[in-house]
């Protein structure tokens, strides 16, 4: 790492936690990543290499330390030095959605880093009881990426990148662009409905006579693939925002726990209300 030459102790953790990657390698391991891979996948433009190498680096400042877990497999968890950079790491999120928001470049709109964002923050249970499955398809993308799944079961939500085989239990359907700004707070979830920007579908005809906690078809396109499963009924394809519920939208927001976001995005707007914020 490169020295400020300065025995100040802000120059000396600057040298830790500005390190290019450092800051991000910290948010992922504090929001649960431990394993090699799992790192990685926040981090995709950063190389195996230089990975690896500033994994070591933060283990010989006693940032985090590693913990075999069978033959050469490490895991890989903050210490309480690291723990009090996840601070810091927070409040560089809510500056950040104060003061960069803005039109995103080309290089940002990155559906397998929104996925994995996803995945790590979706609330599973908010669907209920038992075995739930959300489907994601992403309307501005190729084939391949275009459709995703959130297979939750046994209180742990796991992103599958080919279809679980099980019944979809609610069917969300936007631009990566679209999900991105819904998901860090820049789009509020009742105007990207009312927009038409997000739509939301549901399994079958009972959705359309359940109370605030069901989800709503807006677009036949939403509806079920192939393989078996229930179409949507015809007439729920031409409901639209009009129809869903605030609650509606409210359980939305609890599946995606965008509650967070949109608390960031108000206090981004009103910096007064920072105080004892907790973040």
């Amino acid at each position: 790492m490169k020295s400020y030459g300065q025995f100040c102790p802000v120059a000396k953790a600057a040298e830790v936690f500005c390190e290019r990657w450092t800051a991000l390698i910290i948010r992922d391991l504090a929001a649960g990543a431990q394993r090699f891979a799992e790192l990685r996948r926040g981090v995709p433009l950063m190389s195996p290499t230089l990975l690896s190498h500033r994994l070591k680096q933060l283990e010989a400042e006693g940032i985090l330390e590693r913990r075999p877990v069978g033959g050469r497999a490490f895991t890989y968890h903050l210490t309480r030095a690291g723990q009090e950079f996840v601070p810091l790491v927070q409040e560089l999120g809510v500056w950040g959605q104060r003061w960069s928001r803005r039109t995103l470049r080309a290089e940002e709109v990155d559906v397998g880093l929104l996925v994995w964002s996803m995945e790590r923050s979706v609330k599973g249970e908010a669907l209920g009881p038992g075995r739930k499955v959300v489907q994601l398809e992403f309307t501005d993308q190729p084939a391949g990426n275009r459709h995703w799944w959130f297979l939750h079961e046994d209180g742990g939500t796991q992103l599958c990148y080919e279809d679980p085989g099980f019944e979809v239990d609610a069917y969300l359907r936007a631009s990566v662009r679209d999900m991105i700004r819904i998901v860090r707070g820049d789009l509020p979830l009742h105007a990207a409905l009312a927009e038409e920007r997000l739509d939301v579908a549901g399994p079958s005809s009972a959705d359309a006579g359940c109370p605030a906690g069901s989800t709503w078809a807006l677009s036949p396109r939403s509806g079920p693939s192939a393989r078996g499963r229930s179409r949507l009924p015809e007439e729920l394809v031409d409901q639209r925002i009009d129809r869903v519920g605030m609650g509606d939208r409210g359980h939305v927001a609890h599946v995606l726990d965008l509650d967070r976001a949109h608390a960031r995005q108000r206090l981004a707007e009103q910096p007064g209300d920072l105080a004892g914020g907790g973040w």
